[in-house]
């Protein structure tokens, strides 16, 4: 049954949420190969620690976005302890959502030439 709720009415989202949604858009994936996804958008200016990413993780499955995955590599690829996790279909639309959000947000960003300049200017001078 479709989720009655609107994807906007969950959004704008956490940033840790909308890289596991991101990573989950992929396919399905473990916690560990989640954060790598995360870790590497952040060209190493950012970490996602362990317990942010199950937190997240647990806060996405209870609003519908995200559910366990049964699903499995083969037994040589994979390791027994991983916890493995999909995407749902409402969660895929609260990310497309939180994408459009970004993107206006990004074009303002853009008008404004704060994307071409080494700093803001504040009142007449560079921050």
């Amino acid at each position: 049954m479709p989720d009655p709720r609107s994807p906007e009415d969950l959004i704008p989202l956490r940033p840790v949420e909308f890289e596991v949604l991101l990573a989950l858009s992929a396919g399905e994936s473990h916690g560990y190969a989640i954060i790598k996804e995360a870790e590497g958008r952040f060209g190493g200016a950012g970490r996602v620690e362990t317990g942010t990413l199950y937190r997240a993780l647990r806060r996405l499955m209870s609003e519908g976005l995200v559910e366990p995955s049964e699903r499995r590599p083969a037994p040589e690829a994979d390791d027994e302890r991983r916890r493995y996790f999909a995407i749902t279909p409402f969660g895929a639309a609260v990310a497309s959502a939180e994408a459009r959000r970004l993107r206006a947000q990004v074009l303002v960003a853009k008008q404004r030439a704060l994307l071409s300049r080494g700093g803001a200017v504040v009142k007449g001078r560079t921050a």
